[in-house]
């Protein structure tokens, strides 16, 4: 938009269509345009009173209004240029031996991070979500589109490029599962706020298994339950590209519907974890041992055959669990043995 666009517009329907310009003129001080009379009109009617306070005249208020206008359309749009390819660039092993690896992650890529505990396998996704420029213990460096991101692209919190779900997700606010959800569409910008409440609502009650209300405190929801809220609310509402998450299998949530809602989204997904069934779901694993990449192994047709056994067995289990829980016995008649 231009400034004689934004000044042909009557003061109605500019905050009819970006209602956010509330803030820009309460944060100035100056009274809210309203009525049929155009935004030109409303300047012209500023008082040099008025404009001696703000320390701006006419010209400058209106070049400021309109950057604030274009800055909050650019981020409710989210991140005008999709990262195509993010690269990951070895740098040295616990020992400081060169880790001797380069990894190219493209859109809808689904890469697995395995390893024993204290392997460094955190510390990989750590790299990742910093974008790391050799500035971390490991020495990798990270490339988005075959450059380093600037600083203001690693800095911004505004659009984030990387979304990442930690083993824990504890919450400290004292808000109800609506009002954390409402706070962050709001922060989006996006249109129709309560349909995508619900829309994020149901997601992750169908992840958790457990039920829980909007009404619910969000410090009052299970480590299962915040979990599956947090990957509700990155695959549905988050515009950030890439995903990392650490260990989802014991996050108490349906992994496999978790995974494939993810997927859906064409997002750029890195999970360690030691469960064989996600890690047989990936494209590729990354193996680490001692801090480094010491092995990329891509899927093979026979362990993608053998996942479908793995996953009849594993739902065997879950069903054993569940039986478990509900205080039942299990005979072996029951064909789970």
């Amino acid at each position: 938009m231009t400034i004689p666009e934004l000044l042909g517009l009557s003061c109605r329907d500019l905050l009819f269509r970006h209602p956010y310009l509330v803030d820009f003129f309460a944060a100035q001080g100056l009274p809210l345009p309203t009525g049929t009379a155009s935004l030109a009109d409303y300047f012209t009617d500023l008082t040099t009173e008025q404009l001696d306070r703000l320390g701006h005249d006419r010209a400058a208020l209106k070049a400021q209004l309109l950057g604030f206008l274009n800055q909050m359309e650019s981020f409710r749009r989210g991140i005008k240029q999709p990262v195509r390819k993010v690269t990951v660039l070895g740098g040295r092993d616990k020992n400081g031996r060169e880790e001797e690896a380069r990894l190219d992650l493209r859109p809808g890529d689904v890469v697995c991070v395995v390893g024993p505990t204290g392997s460094g396998k955190s510390r990989l996704l750590a790299d990742i979500e910093c974008l790391a420029q050799g500035d971390t213990p490991t020495g990798r460096r990270i490339l988005l589109d075959d450059a380093p991101p600037d600083e203001s692209t690693r800095l911004s919190g505004e659009q984030r490029l990387v979304a990442q779900l930690s083993q824990n997700m504890n919450f400290v606010m004292d808000l109800s599962v609506r009002e954390f959800l409402q706070m962050h569409a709001e922060s989006r910008l996006v249109e129709g706020v309560e349909a995508m409440i619900e829309r994020i609502y149901a997601t992750a009650v169908d992840l958790a298994g457990e039920p829980f209300t909007l009404d619910t405190p969000v410090t009052a929801l299970s480590g299962g339950q915040s979990r599956a809220l947090m990957i509700a609310d990155v695959a549905c509402l988050s515009v950030s590209p890439i995903v990392l998450i650490d260990e989802i299998e014991n996050a108490g949530v349906d992994r496999r519907k978790a995974l494939a809602l993810l997927v859906k989204q064409e997002k750029i997904v890195l999970m360690a974890t030691h469960d064989p069934l996600l890690a047989l779901s990936g494209d590729r694993r990354l193996v680490i041992r001692n801090g480094a990449i010491a092995a990329v192994l891509e899927t093979s047709a026979e362990e993608r055959a053998g996942l479908v056994r793995l996953d009849a067995l594993d739902r065997k289990l879950a069903e054993l669990r569940d039986r478990v829980r509900r205080g039942e016995r299990v005979t072996l008649d029951d064909g789970l043995f």
